[in-house]
């Protein structure tokens, strides 16, 4: 098993890997020790993936004052590349 995937992985490409990952452990056809390595792989995966979605959603949300109450809200930005 290879080490542990570069942080600057696109969020598509650390997702397959991530379900080859959990495949080949579902099929329970690779030896411990390499289970065991490709677990680990894969919480890594997992977390970056998690962290690549959190950024896109913070990308996509924005804060407002509401004119009413001046209280601050958060909005979901709907419009996608400019639509």
């Amino acid at each position: 098993m290879e080490e542990k995937s570069n942080p600057t992985l696109s969020f598509e490409a650390a997702l397959s890997e991530l379900e080859t990952i959990v495949r080949q452990l579902e099929e329970g056809k690779i030896p411990l020790e390499d289970a065991v390595k490709a677990y680990e792989k894969g919480s890594y995966l997992r977390k970056l993936c998690e962290e690549k979605l959190n950024e896109a959603r913070l990308r996509i949300e924005k804060i407002t004052t509401s004119s009413e109450s001046g209280e601050p809200q958060m909005e979901i930005f709907e419009e996608i590349n400019g639509s």
